[in-house]
């Protein structure tokens, strides 16, 4: 577990950079749990500022969810940005399963730069291989029985890391398997919890040079609020759980990783 805590330390400590192109429903609540955890927001995504901002950034979180042709141009030049400096990008593919044209658009934005981490339901991982998979809209209904295999075969395909959120998280590098057993169904009550923790999974790359450790931790410091929230007053009730998920956020320290983290490796 120290390899967690120190991960989330680097990110109190560094106050990375994120900038976040993302999806219009959820903009606010992922600037919100970047500032909870930590890390400093900036939701730039004019086209014509792209490029240059994204060199200045410590990470670069790109989300599709609610795509336009601004976003469209601002993700490419980020990417192409992000490349020449070296800097960690992570693509959140929302509604690549639904929508093909979404990945016609990813296979063109790789070419701009390379993609560092890959977080997405596994409805989308699937998609993004190729293979066939159970979606309803943006959300997978997916059994889940072939996860582990799949998140390895796109790491290793794209030589990135690969996180499948659901009822446990996969989370891999193509050779190390990672399993998060943390969590609550509450975190599917509200709308955005898979946007969050996209957009603090870009705020602990961009604070740590393990990629596999930084996006294990963004995803137990989620998992781990989700609970802590949850168990708080009125927990179990969407309007205060999602309130609470921000304070508990904020509040997830190295006893609470020690005390309460469930983590497997295959």
């Amino acid at each position: 577990m120290k390899e967690f805590v120190n991960c989330l330390k680097a990110v109190k400590a560094d106050t990375p950079l994120v900038q976040a192109i993302t999806n219009y429903v959820t903009i606010n609540d992922c600037a919100n749990i970047l500032l909870s955890v930590g890390a400093s927001p900036a939701m730039c995504e004019a086209a014509d500022e792209a490029y240059e901002f994204s060199q200045i950034s410590s990470a670069i979180y790109l989300n599709i969810g609610t795509f336009t042709k601004e976003q469209e141009l601002a993700m490419l030049l980020a990417v192409k940005g992000a490349a020449k400096k070296n800097i960690p990008v992570v693509l959140d593919p929302v509604g690549c399963g639904a929508i093909p044209r979404r990945i016609e658009y990813i296979n063109k934005l790789r070419k701009f730069g390379k993609i560092h981490v890959v977080k997405g339901n596994l409805g989308e991982i699937k998609s993004l291989l190729g293979v066939k998979s159970k979606v309803r809209g943006v959300d997978s209904i997916d059994d889940g029985e072939d996860g582990i295999a799949v998140c390895k075969e796109l790491a290793n395909q794209w030589d990135c890391i690969v996180a499948a959120t659901g009822k446990i998280d996969i989370i891999t590098d193509g050779q190390k398997v990672g399993l998060i057993k943390n969590g609550t169904e509450m975190l599917t009550k509200i709308t955005g919890a898979g946007c969050m923790v996209g957009a603090l999974t870009a705020g602990f790359c961009g604070a740590n040079d393990n990629l596999l450790a930084a996006t294990m931790t963004s995803h137990l410091v989620m998992t781990l609020a989700g609970e802590k929230a949850v168990e708080g007053k009125d927990g179990n009730l969407p309007g205060s759980f999602r309130i609470k998920l921000f304070d508990e956020i904020s509040l997830v320290d190295e006893n609470t990783i020690y005390e309460r983290g469930q983590i497997e490796w295959l």
